[in-house]
């Protein structure tokens, strides 16, 4: 292994899927007999302080990192093999895909240190991952070389091969926009018509007699249940391409079983989820755009305030769109949200309403704010407490405490009294007797 190679620090490793439990103290206890140590940090998450499952690991000698690298990867850690690579601060590197290949089809079997055995023969590798969830290996990875040629060789050599009897792919790894272009070029060619809701009284036979006067088909297949009856959709596949859009044209909307079927290009389950992720994504950055500024959040509201008692509140300050309060089985949660027809009349509204007694409560009124721009600022404000904490090295103590130096002697008690210890690491401060005189106080710094 080259530990000069361009792109990273000489002596710092990155080491990944470590257990949630595993700490500084573990890693240095097992990395500190490859050599000196200069630092290690798991990285945490900012809120929870919970591991993210990786760390880094600076060693003093480039040497020492290499033969923890040689010799440490995929050792187990409280039940899990980790992964230690070079560590690729250069994010230009790592988007770049120089390098980088891209495996399926492989056996469960197959993990992180069965792929890093197999290809290293071809070069220095970067970085080699075999994508897994909570079932295994879902049969795909990932392999990083220091060098395009060693890429190359791995696919030449590779792609196509068995692994455990099971024959891989072995290819260049390409960027999701790169594949999403792919498959709209694909689309443009599509030859495969999904039809659904032509019910149960259907065959490949009947199916195949419907379609088969726009074009030449290959394969027809009505999709059945345990029983054998249709589930109401099938597949229909075209010799031609413009065959299979004259299919889509043509039946799409018409009726087969007097049932009206939706008629069109076949997709691939991944390219399905990305269609609809991007429509809910439109649909809600629209949402956003259209109440941004104008919806207001109200709580502190009194039980008996209805939708419409809430709408009459508002209504002096403008036009309202919508009113609402939020139920649970028909009783009020105490808050609610006000929609203006204007950013205008919603801050006019603040202005005026929060804080006013409606029904013998004080509302809160504020402009709603979506669920990332509450945590984001509950976050902020967490870290800034945090930081003031730290501040101070001490406790803080408050000003009803007195002054240490005007304690009075304390009174012996009877050596039978049981004695209680504070599980606090802060020593305790001992409470001023009722009959002390001295009045003077100091407040709290």
């Amino acid at each position: 292994m080259n530990a000069s190679g361009p792109g990273y620090p000489l002596a710092s490793l990155y080491v990944g899927d470590l257990h949630r439990d595993v700490t500084e103290a573990m890693l240095y206890e097992k990395f500190s007999p490859a050599g000196s140590i200069m630092s290690i940090r798991v990285c945490r998450d900012v809120s929870t302080r919970r591991s993210l499952g990786y760390a880094y690991i600076n060693f003093q000698q480039p040497a020492d990192a290499e033969r923890a690298l040689d010799t440490m990867n995929f050792e187990v850690i409280k039940g899990r093999p980790i992964r230690i690579m070079w560590s690729q601060r250069d994010p230009g590197l790592r988007k770049s895909g120089v390098g980088n290949i891209f495996i399926k089809n492989l056996d469960d079997s197959i993990d992180n240190k069965a792929l890093y055995d197999t290809f290293s023969t071809f070069g220095n590798i970067l970085s080699c991952k075999v994508v897994c969830d909570e079932n295994g290996s879902r049969g795909y990875g990932f392999v990083h070389f220091e060098t395009h040629e060693a890429a190359n060789k791995a696919i030449d050599t590779m792609n196509g091969m068995l692994l455990n009897d099971r024959k891989v792919f072995v290819g260049h790894f390409k960027s999701r926009r790169e594949r999403e272009a792919e498959y709209g070029a694909k689309a443009m060619e599509f030859t495969n018509v999904y039809i659904k809701n032509f019910g149960e009284d259907m065959t490949d036979e009947r199916l195949q007699e419907i379609f088969s006067k726009f074009g030449k088909t290959l394969s027809v297949k009505v999709m059945l249940d345990n029983t054998g009856r249709s589930k109401g959709f099938g597949f229909v596949n075209f010799e031609k391409h413009q065959d299979a859009q004259k299919a889509v044209e043509q039946m799409d909307g018409s009726e087969i079983n007097d049932r009206t079927v939706f008629v069109g290009r076949a997709q691939k389950r991944m390219e399905r989820q990305n269609e609809l992720k991007r429509k809910f994504e439109q649909i809600k950055q629209e949402r956003i755009n259209r109440y941004q500024g104008v919806n207001l959040y109200v709580k502190n509201l009194d039980d008996g305030i209805d939708d419409e008692h809430l709408r009459k509140e508002f209504s002096p300050y403008g036009t309202i769109t919508s009113a609402k309060v939020m139920t649970d089985g028909g009783h009020s949660k105490g808050f609610g949200f006000v929609c203006f027809s204007s950013p205008e009349e919603a801050t006019k509204a603040v202005t005026e309403m929060n804080g006013r007694i409606v029904s013998t409560k004080p509302l809160y009124v504020a402009l709603a704010q979506r669920k990332e721009e509450r945590k984001a600022i509950l976050t902020n404000q967490y870290m800034q407490r945090l930081a003031t904490m730290r501040t101070f090295p001490g406790p803080l103590l408050c000003s009803f405490q007195p002054s240490t130096s005007y304690f009075m002697p304390s009174i012996p008690q009877p050596q039978t009294r049981a004695t209680f210890y504070s599980p606090s690491p802060v020593a305790p401060v001992r409470p001023a007797p009722r009959w002390n005189t001295q009045s003077s106080r100091h407040p709290c710094i």
